[in-house]
């Protein structure tokens, strides 16, 4: 019984990221589409290792969820460990409102891959006072609660799996451009603020 319930609390979590996400995608294409993105640095490795992440985020757990091909590779953990599901949409929550904050703060500043956009600035209000790379947090606490609420070893632990490359290759290239963009103002940012942790 268990499992179905943290099922549907993945699915409305992954539902709340897209819904979170979805204005900036498209104030995104719009500046795309007029011409306004003024510096573009993914390279076509960037943007397949992005691709993987998104089937392992998303896609996968989708086809365990609404069909039987991955269902050789599902678990069931005994009774008195269903706080592991409850702290996984525990983690999801939290994840959506780190999320729906660090885009609030960032705003037109935001980007879907390493571009600069237009009068973009160094935000380092909000939660960027405290955090680098919120948005980063936040996508390592959803795809940690995929693997507690999900009992597949296949489609529970794909996001983790092909988020890291990602997020090992992708926050380098991001920084480096920051800094050549902002230079002094940026280097100085990162010295003060945490990336995916706070500095203590």
């Amino acid at each position: 019984m268990f499992d179905s319930i943290f099922q549907v609390l993945y699915l409305i979590g992954l539902i709340g990221i897209e819904t979170i996400r979805f204005p900036y995608r498209m104030q995104n294409k719009r500046d795309r589409r007029a011409g306004k993105i003024q510096k573009e640095a993914a390279s076509w490795f960037d943007i397949t290792l992005e691709l993987i992440s998104f089937l392992g985020a998303e896609v996968i757990p989708l086809i365990y969820l609404f069909s039987t091909w991955l269902d050789f590779a599902d678990y069931h953990l005994p009774d008195w460990l269903n706080w592991i599901g409850w702290f996984g949409a525990a983690l999801f929550a939290g994840a959506l409102i780190l999320l729906r904050k660090a885009h609030t703060d960032l705003g037109k500043n935001w980007s879907p891959s390493l571009q600069i956009v237009p009068d973009q600035r160094v935000v380092t209000s909000g939660i960027y006072a405290t955090l680098r790379h919120p948005i980063y947090a936040a996508v390592w606490l959803s795809m940690i609660a995929q693997a507690l609420l999900l009992n597949n070893w296949i489609a529970g632990l794909a996001g983790i799996v092909t988020f890291l490359p990602v997020y090992l290759v992708r926050v380098p290239k991001e920084e480096r451009l920051m800094v050549e963009q902002f230079g002094e103002e940026y280097q100085d940012y990162m010295q003060r603020v945490g990336g995916i942790i706070p500095k203590i």
